[in-house]
């Protein structure tokens, strides 16, 4: 009975010690807003992504179609799984021509691809399609 007894001591202690060490934690800051929470404030991210110069793209892509290879029309079923927001279905884009690449506004972390004849701006880390010009290179 005694080992059950000094199990209990020693539990009981080790519970008070991790008790006492959480109310000697550093304090919460106030911020104002009993809500936001302190790592919130910390960590900005940015769920709008860039602001597209659609006319833009469409100027350069009409002045340099002779850097875009063969176009075709992607079947319905795929075309429709092409959509803002959804991932980019794998094995329908290609990338475009380096020279061209280089006239088409850049917006950092994304990249333009050819879908058939769409023009997609993607999320290069996440493969999500961010703008999707519908025919463009028709």
């Amino acid at each position: 009975m005694k080992l059950a007894s000094r199990s209990l001591v020693g539990c009981t202690a080790l519970a008070i010690i991790l008790a006492s060490q959480a109310s000697i934690a550093a304090p919460k800051h106030d911020k104002g807003n009993p809500h936001q929470n302190d790592h919130d404030s910390d960590v900005r991210i940015d769920l709008n992504g860039p602001t597209v110069d659609i006319g833009r793209v469409r100027v350069v892509l009409g002045d340099n179609r002779n850097l875009i290879g063969n176009v075709s029309s992607l079947p319905p079923g795929i075309q429709k799984n092409l959509a803002r927001g959804k991932p980019l279905p794998p094995g329908i884009a290609k990338k475009f021509d380096n020279r061209l690449i280089g006239k088409l506004p850049h917006y950092d972390g994304y990249e333009w691809k050819q879908a058939g004849t769409d023009v997609v701006l993607v999320a290069i880390a996440t493969g999500i399609v961010y703008e999707v010009l519908r025919n463009v290179l028709d």
